[in-house]
């Protein structure tokens, strides 16, 4: 497979220092990347190649509420197995990742990790829906990536500029493209965002034509292709679970199912980039706990009169707020949990890993 199987995969410095830095005296361990979740199994990359891992019972299910387990995408650190199973030891910190709000049990789901680009995906037919859009962007630059906005289906709309105007009004500097997988059009100019041993994560409803693009991309077909209906433009989900994907070029994608609506959570930072020109007005506020609604002097209130602040716009962003303030919550604690115990885990982690 190669010595530096494991770099093509995005290995960095970034994860070599964490490791440096938990001093462990087992050399048996070493870094792999999760390409694949199957409930308690873990497909990984190795620069062995590609194995199964499961995770070290007594370093994860060891009561704790708090352990960060493997999603896609992630680093982690492993004991090989030529006989079976690697096992997983250690789940590296990530520079990147991006969550939403488990709705059922109110807590963070992780969707992907150590991804480099985010592709926000919309066709140019019915899907086309600016607040969603904003959703997606506030969750993109919370993750610390960077977002790309790719509008598909070129060759279905007469005039693309018209949605691209609408869009560089609420995606302030964020690169726009209007492909088409079927003319070829701004297939060349996607090509300047794909770059070997980078990570991209697609985001995008079901039937925004996602496995068409991979496939393009790829120069191979690697993901199935499924009709929509004409009638509202929707798509079977082709997607049935998150996997990370090496192309032939490089670079590495992770799919994700489509998705309607994405829960909020953590994304007061992506927030306030996202809506940038909101929080700008609202700062000019006379009063700082204004609320927008009757005081005096609240520039929100004018902007919204005179036209220059769309009220779906302000509505959109009081959505996503409220959203933002309630997982906030539930993250703080989080948090409060997570550095409780944190320093112990460390100590833990050192002291059965070099006690061996």
């Amino acid at each position: 497979m190669g010595k530096n199987k494991i770099e093509s995969y995005g290995y960095t410095e970034f994860y070599k220092r964490q490791i440096e830095a938990l001093s462990i005296g087992d050399k048996a361990l070493m870094p792999a990347r999760v390409v694949e979740v199957h409930r308690e199994k873990y497909n990984i990359v190795t620069e062995f190649g590609e194995k199964v891992a499961k995770l070290k019972g007594s370093l994860f299910y060891n009561g704790e509420q708090n352990n960060m387990y493997p999603a896609v995408g992630d680093f982690v650190l492993v004991r090989p197995n030529d006989q079976g199973e690697d096992t997983i030891y250690k789940v590296l910190e990530r520079k990147s990742k991006f969550s939403r709000m488990d709705t059922f049990y109110k807590k963070e789901q992780i969707v992907a990790t150590n991804f480099d680009k985010v592709f926000i995906m919309t066709s140019l037919n019915h899907d086309f829906n600016i607040k969603r859009i904003e959703r997606y962007l506030t969750t993109a630059f919370q993750s610390g990536a960077l977002p790309i906005i790719i509008l598909t289906k070129a060759d279905l709309c007469s005039d693309a500029n018209i949605y691209e105007n609408q869009l560089q009004k609420v995606a302030m500097g964020v690169p726009i493209l209007a492909v088409s997988t079927v003319t070829g059009e701004g297939l060349s100019e996607l090509q300047n965002y794909i770059k070997p041993s980078e990570t991209i994560v697609f985001l995008g409803s079901s039937g925004v034509g996602k496995s068409s693009l991979v496939n393009n991309i790829a120069g191979r077909k690697i993901m199935k292709v499924n009709d929509i209906r004409e009638d509202d433009s929707r798509g079977h989900h082709t997607t049935t679970h998150r996997e990370l994907v090496m192309l032939d070029n490089g670079t590495m994608i992770i799919d994700t199912p489509g998705m309607r609506e994405l829960g909020m959570w953590d994304v007061m930072d992506g927030l306030s980039t996202t809506f940038d020109d909101v929080e700008q007005l609202a700062s000019r506020c006379k009063f700082r706990n204004c609320s927008h609604k009757a005081e005096p002097g609240c520039a929100v209130k004018k902007a919204l009169d005179n036209g220059e602040l769309p009220s779906d716009r302000w509505q959109n962003y009081m959505k996503l707020r409220k959203e933002a303030k309630f997982a906030e919550k539930k993250e703080n604690i989080n948090l409060r949990l997570k550095e409780k115990s944190r320093g112990k885990n460390i100590a833990e982690f050192r002291n059965k890993i070099n006690s061996r």
